[in-house]
């Protein structure tokens, strides 16, 4: 079984030689690729070095040149991913706020489903370390998000997901122009609208201890207009104009 989780980093270095014992620990036979936006830290360096070193064979490294952004790090991601025939690709945070103790519930709740969503807020889920400010933006976003684009899931902004497959394969992911919490909104918004079969599973989300959070108002109010955009254009979207086909049967 082919499998891969997407970790983008930026400025990562602390957190990810943990990180990556918990994925091996959690699924030894795990592949990993970071997609390193030219830290200043030097975590592309030492992602470099695991690759060639300890995790020889099942590491990997996309250096790109610059900070790019959360949303086309993962795009690149996706079509490294699908050119190599994965067929169950994670996304997943390099701050450590995704625990990968999680991953063999979402491999187990794939097999039933398409798209699997790491949810903070349905029962077994929940959030650490967090002020009362973040819980109420996190919160109604998915709210928000919810009640404009006609969704039925609890968590919409988390970025802790499972994809088979065909469902990368049948979004026209060069369509895609949205960052941060948006891109995770607008992946799981298309999804739905090609019937693909989707399952929220519970996660404890832990706020970073080193480093800083990457959340920005900029990014805050990219989702708010972003959201209105994807309502509008929803009827195209729904009739499959991006080359989308039917979700497929479950082998």
């Amino acid at each position: 079984m082919m499998q891969l989780v997407i970790v983008p980093t930026y400025n990562e270095r602390d957190n990810l030689g943990e990180l990556l014992e918990g994925i091996y620990k959690a699924v030894a036979d795990m592949h990993v690729l970071v997609v390193d936006d030219n830290s200043p830290d030097g975590t592309g360096k030492l992602a470099s070095y695991l690759m060639n070193t300890r995790y020889k064979g099942s590491l990997f490294l996309i250096e790109r040149t610059g900070k790019l952004g959360l949303g086309t790090a993962y795009l690149a991601g996706f079509k490294w991913a699908l050119e190599r025939k994965y067929q169950y690709i994670f996304e997943m945070d390099g701050d450590l706020s995704h625990n990968p103790r999680h991953l063999p519930s979402f491999l187990q709740a794939v097999k039933e489903c398409d798209l699997v969503l790491g949810s903070r807020y349905v029962s077994g889920g929940g959030v650490r370390n967090w002020s009362l400010l973040r819980r109420l933006i996190s919160r109604g976003g998915s709210l928000y998000s919810r009640f404009i684009l006609g969704l039925p899931f609890q968590d919409l902004t988390g970025g802790f997901k499972c994809f088979r497959r065909e469902v990368l394969e049948q979004i026209n992911l060069a369509e895609i122009k949205s960052n941060g919490y948006s891109f995770q909104i607008e992946m799981t918004y298309r999804a739905f609208l090609k019937g693909f079969r989707i399952k929220e599973v519970p996660i404890v989300f832990e706020e970073r201890l080193t480093g800083h959070s990457k959340m920005s108002y900029r990014i805050f109010a990219e989702a708010i207009v972003m959201v209105w955009k994807l309502r509008l254009d929803r009827k195209r979207l729904k009739a499959g104009t991006d080359t989308a086909q039917a979700a497929p049967p479950l082998p």
